[in-house]
């Protein structure tokens, strides 16, 4: 998933952790993008044509499919043509060694009201099928979607509590290991403390950012975060958008839309989710949700983050 796991359990067999390394491996290798012969690999070469899959990956394409319909397009997994022509076409840790002599951005994909009528991902009875030249990168949602997966397998397996953090994607549930609730850090590249620290019961939160996963291009930074009505690395004026909703897919695919959305719209998409969400603008500028302070206890939000001088520079 190219990230670090971060996995806590709370009471339980003594096997739990185990279980949860070995089930977050299996689900990187059904889902990474970046390994020939993973199911989802399979199936982009294939797009076009149904394909045997698993109850993983067809759930996976299925919430795919439930963050479009939600996000209203602003979230879209089927644009890996897009993010590999923006430069991300091998494992983030390999990428520093792009940047000189590379040729500009190719005509960029289709934007999504261009696409062709087919449902670009269709899902049924253990099959599925891509639209044809369309390919699904599992990305942020990947990550959410397998946090939730192993946390309620953990507490099905007897766990009394778990945490599942992968690269920032994270859910808990259950007990916590001082049994006083999860407390949940929001970091900003900008600010040397968390920009707050946020009490949750159960629950998930995500984070979307264009100041992480960042390369350079001959003279030019980009990031992951690849805008559907462009086709191109969004250029939003925020930066930054943490989602805290019940599921972590669901937090994933909101803080996305939030992020792409930009600030006159930040929230727009927010509205009878059940969710809340805080974003920072390009210039530090901080806003939330007016619901994201019950999860704050007695502190308060800064107003505003410090903008350093050299914001071109990719945080590692």
């Amino acid at each position: 998933m190219g990230t670090d796991a971060h996995v806590i359990v709370v009471g339980g067999p003594a096997d739990l952790l185990e279980h949860a390394r070995e089930r977050i491996a299996h689900l990187e290798g059904l889902w990474s993008r970046f390994d020939p012969d993973s199911e989802l690999s399979r199936l982009n070469r294939c797009a076009g044509a149904f394909m045997d899959v698993s109850t993983e990956t067809s759930l996976l394409l299925e919430r795919a499919l439930d963050g479009w319909t939600m996000s209203a397009g602003a979230f879209d997994a089927t644009l890996l043509d897009a993010v590999v022509a923006a430069g991300y076409d091998r494992t983030f840790e390999e990428l520093p060694a792009v940047g000189q002599g590379e040729a500009a951005l190719p005509q960029p994909p289709r934007p999504i009201s261009a696409r062709p009528d087919d449902a670009p991902i269709e899902v049924s009875a253990g099959r599925a099928r891509l639209g044809e030249g369309l390919g699904v990168d599992s990305g942020g949602i990947g990550k959410g979607l397998a946090a939730d997966l192993v946390v309620v397998e953990l507490l099905g397996r007897g766990a009394a509590g778990a945490c599942v953090n992968l690269g920032g994607d994270l859910r808990v549930a259950g007990e916590s290991p001082d049994g006083d609730g999860w407390t949940i850090g929001v970091d900003h590249p900008w600010s040397p403390s968390p920009l707050a620290l946020v009490g949750v019961a159960e629950g998930a939160v995500a984070t979307s950012t264009t100041l992480r996963r960042r390369w350079l291009v001959g003279d030019e930074w980009r990031h992951h975060l690849i805008d559907p009505r462009s086709g191109l690395p969004s250029d939003s004026d925020l930066n930054h958008a943490t989602v805290i909703a019940a599921e972590a897919w669901v937090a994933e695919v909101l803080a996305k839309a939030v992020l792409l959305n930009g600030s006159e719209f930040a929230f727009n998409i927010i509205g009878g989710t059940g969710a809340e969400a805080l974003a920072v603008d390009n210039e530090g500028g901080v806003v939330a949700t007016d619901g994201f302070s019950a999860y704050l206890g007695d502190a308060v939000l800064s107003a505003s983050l410090p903008v350093p001088l050299a914001v071109g520079l990719p945080a590692r």
